[in-house]
């Protein structure tokens, strides 16, 4: 099927850091032979910063204007897998930009997943607080609401390859009508 798929329109990878969304996306490009985005990528070779840099020396409300004008150009472009920062779905401005120009895919995963995924990284500013694990539920409590209203969600497992996620989002969007031949 990998092959023969054509994807119709910008796949946008939506969830919390540590979902999956660079991996899964890769591997879901190189599946359906178009290019991969990661909006955070582009957005630290634009400022020449990392984001923990950028957050801070401008602040996250700084970053977030940057992040929407990022993802806006991106959508612009021809269809690919685009992987988000975890933040940049609850932006209603970012989530109609994806709305009219791509589909929004939920990587969801739980806590437990998540915790596992991103404790040992130092590259996550929002966690650098006394109690991390209890700030990545918060902010997984705050999100799941704006996450909720993507157009698919694909439920992460802790067993499962990074190939065989990228297969099980390829099928849900070919069950949507995102991905024909």
């Amino acid at each position: 099927m990998a092959q023969a798929a054509r994807l119709k329109r910008s796949v946008v990878l939506v969830g919390m850091m540590g979902a999956g969304k660079t991996a899964v996306g890769t591997a879901m490009a190189r599946a359906l032979s178009v290019p991969f985005l990661d909006s955070d990528e582009e957005l630290v070779r634009a400022a020449q910063m990392t984001i923990a840099e950028i957050f801070a020396r401008d602040g996250e409300t700084f970053f977030r204007a940057r992040e929407s004008e990022v993802l806006h150009r991106l959508l612009a472009g021809p269809p690919a897998v685009l992987s988000t920062g975890g933040g940049a779905f609850l932006s209603e401005v970012n989530r109609e930009a994806i709305r009219e120009r791509g589909v929004a895919v939920w990587l969801r995963a739980d806590l437990d997943l998540l915790w596992q995924r991103v404790r040992h990284k130092t590259t996550r500013p929002l966690l650098r607080t006394a109690d991390p694990k209890a700030t990545l539920a918060g902010l997984l409590a705050a999100r799941m609401p704006f996450y909720a209203l993507a157009d698919l969600t694909v439920e992460a497992e802790a067993g499962l390859s990074v190939e065989a996620m990228a297969a099980k989002v390829i099928a849900a969007l070919a069950e949507h009508g995102d991905v024909g031949r």
